[in-house]
């Protein structure tokens, strides 16, 4: 069975096992898309719209998704939160491309549980050092600290998983990187822009609101004392 990228400790695989559903109105983009991915061994296939979409994941078992925002039957945000209501894509990556802009299509994205907001025009070249960022990562469930514990609060990094006292609490990966990375450096402010750089990385666009967003819904899963916001600066982990 190909690993996926819910389990990071499987044994590393080739880009090939790596399974991405393109899911876009525009055929020329999904051609495109499809294109430069099985170039680099990826299996890939491709819908049309929301629908098609939530009729093909299943069989198909995408560990990664392209979705636009802007589709006919079904848009993409009513599709990625009809996903993440199946337990077997609670943890699949999603990756929004869109060519909206806007902070309401941003925020409303990752409200509905997106991992990364990629605008359009894609550069081919740009979104593969993404998606070969999220392989190396998880083929390398030993890089950095393995194990935070702080606060009562136990993150531990090569499993992905986040304990509140002992309980399990479930985070998307953009909010569990976030936590992890805050409370690698407790007590250190981290503005808006520092958080986004580290975050989501210089090729994706995202508006600093999205930060918020995040912290939000963190603070409703795992309290709202674990971070804490510095006004005009930014955020940081308390350890206190």
């Amino acid at each position: 069975m190909a690993p996926t990228l819910a389990h990071p400790k499987a044994a590393p695989a080739k880009a090939a096992t790596y399974k991405i559903l393109v899911v876009d109105d525009d055929p020329d983009i999904v051609e495109l898309l499809e294109f430069n991915l099985k170039k680099e061994g990826y299996l890939t296939a491709s819908a049309g719209d929301g629908r098609q979409a939530l009729a093909i994941a299943p069989d198909f078992a995408p560990d990664i998704i392209l979705l636009d925002v802007m589709m006919p039957h079904l848009d993409g945000i009513a599709t990625c939160r009809q996903l993440r209501e199946q337990p077997r894509f609670k943890d699949t990556y999603i990756l929004f491309l869109t060519a909206r802009a806007e902070e309401f299509s941003e925020v409303a994205a990752f409200e509905a549980g997106a991992d990364d907001f990629i605008a359009k025009p894609i550069k081919p070249r740009a979104l593969l050092s993404r998606l070969a960022a999220l392989v190396r990562r998880d083929q390398d469930p030993h890089a950095g600290v393995e194990a935070i514990d702080i606060n009562g609060l136990r993150i531990d990094r090569t499993a992905f998983a986040v304990y509140q006292d002992g309980r399990k609490i479930t985070l998307p990966k953009k909010e569990f990187e976030l936590l992890a990375f805050l409370a690698a450096a407790p007590h250190k402010v981290f503005s808006r822009d520092e958080l986004l750089q580290n975050i989501w990385g210089n090729d994706v666009f995202v508006l600093a609101r999205t930060v918020d967003v995040h912290v939000r819904k963190v603070r409703e899963k795992v309290g709202d004392h674990h971070i804490q916001t510095i006004k005009g600066v930014g955020y940081k982990f308390n350890a206190d």
